[in-house]
């Protein structure tokens, strides 16, 4: 008889309502104050016109993978009340769930006809066709209320990458009527951006009588309780952007060819290279909206620089903040940024370095914070010499509260060039990649940014302390790399049949076990457990174990080598998995339930009166968009710890989660999933969560998706054509952080290609940059069905195909998920007659995974 971790009653548990408490208490430090008259916080409960598409209807969290199947989602309109507002507005929203309702109804039937037509599973579909909501209704008559408050929410997904359209980043028509007015009808008036990602503000910048325009973002099941306490004071806003917002989009360097702007979904060129977000804006100067970083507080905060020194090869500051209001508590960030001397390489014109957030700090309280950050930091990586190099020069360090609100504090001088960390070229630099520095834009860009940065730390020589560094101080590293082909694994106990718990007692190693695995065993262990032999295991939900789960490893050896099977469930704004599910009294699981939050399949009629019910509410947490404008690690860290409890409850190993790709462009579908345009703010932040989850043990996460996965459209056969320095400073970097700082049990390698490779299928970029430079050591798995033929879901290759799995393997993708049997047929074959891989590489591969194995054996 199978046994289910999961809950016999659907009643909360003592752990929801804790994960939700906690959820409740810090998510309200993730929202952005953009603007603010001194309306907020709210002087005490009021009558409430409230109005938008995400009153009601208010989105927790993005949709596909990434969704999380909580209990309940606490709307705003219901946040509100619970706090003592009366909301006046029934009629208008009544009307408006009217509309959805047919809406969705009219979208379930398209979904199931297409399904048909196409021959694909209706999951699959509705990744191609996500719903979206209806307008909102016009509003046309003033309440008697003292305050209108309209939510503007936008959602996004994955498999499919958001439009520069009315709807979606602009405003509509009718959302502009309507937000003008509450502007003109109301005394007061607030806009709440219920959004994962950026929108076009120039529309609300422009129109006056707005009094407070808030990013509440995507804050999870409590959502509406959260912004009710943050609209009133109880708990305070701190959070500042991770993300430039531009006034127009086409201010992204990217956005004339991102995706389908250009019409060309099959090759990504980076031209921008390194001037990702704030990297391009402060270089070409270029005025943002909002700039990366900002944030106002329901307080003022002055920020003094007090001490600058170098101890051994390390820059610290003292940093005395101070709250100067009367009235309220707040918390500050400081932000450290660098401008680096271009002298041999181009640079940006500054660079976050460093950052650190103050506890809450009472009014005319203070408290001295110490930055730090390592010289290493400063340097950039040279293609010329395959090497992270500090050129010879002066370094001016600001520190401020964005990135356009700095000041000088110290001046770094180096009297010499000095490497970091000698490398190896890895990424075969593509000829056709035109990069914005060598165009005469560029040229000229970067000439009045050398000659700006001159000028700028002249003038500060004369008012901050101007350090020498002592360059010997600075150690050069240098990596092992693994040379020649792996070597095959002996058996040295023909005699015995070793086992995992031999292993974990230290009588045996885990090469001695690995050396005796068949090699049809050694392509199972390699190979997810899925085989689409039943529709019930369609997209992310392929486990027998954890109903509901991403996926699983062979079970098989369990009993005969006890070799454990892993459980991986999705992220990354919490657990998810089937909230509901029924089996017999044997405890075969009966068909039916959801899967990512749309009736997947109904249970059948007439069941027997022993059937069993069993039940996975999971805690959705702060999206990472979201999350990450805490600029708190200590917070991100709790989160991670949610995730983890959740996991330990219901018998989940790995979380595919966090997700740390780059914020490259406003309108990649899943920028919800991730951070930040900054790698280095992104690195920390994913350290910190994996940190959380991997505090419990045999709990781990899966950084994902390893790299450049920047676009939705065509996501599985896209070729991302980036320049070696790009991969390494912007790209690549963010993971650099995370593996170094918290050893995440395993890595996704991504869908696309990278200069015309799978990152599945390449070596450099899995042993050589992970293991070899980096020290990884988990394992790494492929996202799913990256090695697979699409074509019978609908997702059919045009000028690239799908991943080798040999190749996979070969390069160190221990992984294949979630699995299907020509994946072991092939790796069976590949082993035995060494084609692509050998059976070294199988051998290294399984290793990797068990490795993993032993750390969740109990």
């Amino acid at each position: 008889m199978k046994n289910y971790r999961a809950n016999a009653t659907s009643e909360m548990t003592q752990l929801e309502r804790e994960n939700g408490q906690i959820v409740r208490e810090l998510a309200g430090e993730c929202m952005v104050i953009l603007e603010n008259d001194g309306i907020l916080p709210l002087k005490g409960t009021c009558r409430v016109a409230l109005y938008g598409n995400g009153a009601r209807h208010t989105i927790k969290g993005g949709t596909g993978s990434g969704d999380v199947n909580a209990r309940k989602v606490v709307c705003i309109e219901e946040g509100l009340e619970s706090t003592g507002f009366t909301v006046v507005t029934e009629n208008w929203l009544n009307a408006y769930d009217a509309e959805i309702a047919e809406e969705k109804e009219r979208h379930q039937k398209k979904i199931k006809k297409l399904a048909e037509e196409l021959h694909k599973p209706e999951i699959n579909v509705a990744f191609d066709y996500p719903y979206e909501d209806p307008d909102a209704p016009e509003i046309t008559e003033k309440e008697d209320a003292e305050l209108a408050i309209y939510v503007l929410s936008r959602n996004s997904g994955e498999g499919k990458d958001r439009y520069c359209r009315k709807g979606d980043y602009l405003l509509t028509d009718r959302e502009e009527a309507n937000i003008r007015f509450l502007t003109e009808q109301y005394e007061k008036s607030i806009v709440l951006l219920n959004t994962g990602g950026i929108i076009d503000t120039t529309f609300l910048r422009s129109l006056k009588g707005l009094n407070a325009l808030l990013i509440v973002g995507q804050t999870g099941s409590e959502g509406g309780h959260v912004v009710a306490d943050v609209l009133t004071g109880r708990t305070i806003p701190s959070g500042r952007l991770t993300d430039t917002w531009a006034k127009d989009y086409q201010d992204y360097p990217s956005s004339a060819d991102y995706s389908h702007n250009n019409g060309n979904v099959n090759d990504e060129y980076y031209s921008e290279d390194i001037f990702v977000g704030y990297r391009y804006f402060d270089t070409f100067e270029v005025e943002p909206a909002y700039c990366f970083g900002y944030g106002k507080s329901y307080t003022e905060f002055t920020i003094q620089t007090d001490h600058v020194e170098i101890e051994k090869s390390d820059v610290m500051f003292w940093v005395d903040v101070r709250n100067v209001g009367d009235e309220f508590a707040g918390k500050e960030v400081i932000q450290v940024y660098v401008s680096a001397p271009g002298k041999d390489m181009e640079k940006p014109y500054q660079e976050l370095v460093a950052f650190r957030k103050t506890s809450l700090l009472p009014p005319k309280a203070g408290e001295c914070v110490l930055v730090r950050f390592p010289l290493a930091a400063l340097a950039s990586y040279s293609s010329k010499d395959a090497a992270w190099e500090l050129e010879e020069g002066d370094y001016l360090i600001r520190v401020g509260n964005s990135s356009r609100n700095t000041q000088p504090v110290a001046v770094l001088r180096m009297k010499q060039s000095k490497k970091t960390s000698q490398l190896k070229n890895l990424f075969d630099e593509d000829d056709t990649l035109t990069k914005l520095a060598e165009t005469e834009t560029g040229k000229n860009a970067l000439a009045k940014r050398n000659d700006r940065v001159k000028k700028e730390t002249e003038a500060a020589l004369a008012n901050v302390p101007v350090l020498t560094v002592d360059m010997s101080k600075i150690r050069c590293e240098e990596p092992g790399y693994s040379v020649g082909a792996r070597i095959e694994m002996k058996d040295h106990f023909p005699e015995r049949t070793l086992t995992m718990d031999e292993v974990k007692r230290g009588d045996v190693t885990l090469e001695d076990l690995v050396a005796q695995l068949t090699v049809e065993e050694l392509a199972n262990l390699c190979v997810g457990t899925e085989r689409l032999e039943d529709d019930a295991n369609a997209v992310g939900c392929a486990s027998d174990s954890v109903i509901g789960a991403a996926g699983e490893t062979w079970s098989a050896l369990e009993e005969t080598r006890k070799i454990p099977a892993l459980i991986l469930a999705d992220g990354p704004a919490g657990l998810r998995l089937q909230p509901h599910f029924k089996t017999t009294s044997e405890g075969e699981k009966i068909s039916g339930g959801e899967v990512f939050g749309m009736a997947f399949r109904p249970f059948p009629e007439n069941l027997p009166a022993d059937t069993r019910d069993y039940y996975q509410y999971c805690t959705a947490i702060p999206i990472a968009s979201t999350l990450a404008q805490s600029w708190d690690m200590d917070l991100v860290k709790r989160m991670g710890e949610i995730a983890g409890a959740e996991m330990k409850q219901f018998g989940v190993h790995l979380w595919l989660a966090p997700g740390m790709n780059i914020h490259r462009n406003p309108l990649c579908g899943r920028n919800f999933e991730y951070y930040s345009e900054d790698p280095y703010l992104t690195g920390r932040c994913a350290a910190a969560d994996t940190l959380g989850v991997q505090s419990f043990d045999g709990q781990g996460t899966t950084i994902k998706h390893f790299a450049a996965n920047n676009q939705e459209d065509n996501r599985n056969y896209t070729n991302a054509h980036i320049s070696e320095r790009a991969l390494r400073e912007i790209y690549l970097r963010g993971f650099e952080i995370a593996v170094k700082e918290a050893h995440p049990y395993s890595i996704m390698t991504s869908y696309n290609l990278i200069n015309g490779i799978h990152s599945a299928n390449r070596y450099d970029l899995l042993q050589t940059a992970a293991r070899d430079e980096w020290g990884f050591d988990g394992f790494v798995m492929t996202d799913w069905y990256a090695t697979q033929d699409t074509s019978v879901m609908g997702q059919a290759p045009d000028k690239y195909t799908w991943a080798s799995a040999k190749q996979a393997i070969h390069a160190g993708n221990d992984m294949l998920m979630p699995g299907c049997a020509l994946n072991v047929t092939d790796l069976i074959q590949g082993a035995k007659e060494e084609t692509e891989m050998t059976l070294a590489d199988l051998q290294h591969c399984v290793r990797n995974i068990l490795s993993i194995g032993l750390r969740t054996m109990r």
